[in-house]
C-alpha cells in the first residue's frame, strides 16, 4: 500500500548557508562550497528557515527510499564543509617494504611486493593527501571523494597471482573521522 507522502526534513547550522536552484543544491560553510544536483531524483526539495525539506508524493518502493538517500546526501555535504571528512591508511608489508610518494594527482605505491614498476591510484576532485610515516591521510570535504580516493589506493595494493592469505602487503583505510587537523 502507498502512503500519500514521505518527507524528511535536514536541520542546517547557522554557520552554513543552502542555496537551491532548480533541484540543485548549493551549500556553503567555513570550509568551502559544494554543489550538487539532484535533478534527476523523482523527489521534491524544499528550503525552510534552518530546515532542508525532501519529499515525495504517492511515492512508490524506490521514490520513498530516495527521499533518505537525498536528505542523507545533504547532510554529507553540511558535514563537509562545516568539519570535512579525513580517511586514515596504514602501510603494511612483511615482505618487500613498500614506498609511497605523491606525483600530481596520484599516489604512487613502489617495491609493492618486489614489482619493478610502481602502482599508481588516482586522487579524485579537490582531496588533499599527506604521506606522515606508515600512515597515508586523506583530507577533503566531499566524502564521496575522499572515500573514492581512499579505495582507489586500497585497490591499487590488490595482491594479484600471489596466495592472499600469505601475502597480507598492502595499504588498508584504517580510520574514518569527521573533521580535518589542519
Amino acid at each position: 500500500m502507498r502512503v500519500p507522502e514521505k518527507s524528511e526534513t535536514v536541520q542546517v547550522p547557522e554557520e552554513v548557508k543552502i542555496a537551491l536552484e532548480e533541484r540543485e543544491v548549493k551549500v556553503t560553510g567555513p570550509k568551502g562550497t559544494l554543489t550538487r544536483n539532484f535533478s534527476h531524483e523523482p523527489v521534491s526539495i524544499e528550503l525552510g528557515d534552518n530546515t532542508v525539506r525532501v519529499r515525495a508524493e504517492w511515492p512508490r518502493k524506490k521514490e520513498a527510499a530516495l527521499v533518505g538517500t537525498v536528505a542523507s546526501h545533504i547532510r554529507n555535504m553540511i558535514t563537509g564543509v562545516t568539519k570535512g571528512f579525513t580517511y586514515k591508511l596504514k602501510v603494511v608489508f612483511s615482505h618487500f617494504p613498500i614506498s609511497v610518494k605523491l606525483k600530481e594527482k596520484n599516489v604512487l605505491i613502489e617495491n609493492f611486493t618486489g614489482e619493478r614498476n610502481p602502482r599508481k591510484a588516482k586522487i579524485v576532485g579537490d582531496v588533499k593527501v599527506k604521506i606522515e610515516g606508515e600512515d597515508v591521510i586523506v583530507q577533503g570535504i566531499n566524502l564521496e571523494d575522499v572515500s573514492q580516493t581512499a579505495a582507489n589506493v586500497e585497490q591499487a595494493t590488490k595482491v594479484r597471482r600471489k596466495d592472499p592469505r600469505i601475502f597480507l602487503d598492502g595499504l588498508y583505510v584504517f580510520e574514518q573521522v569527521e573533521g580535518m587537523e589542519a
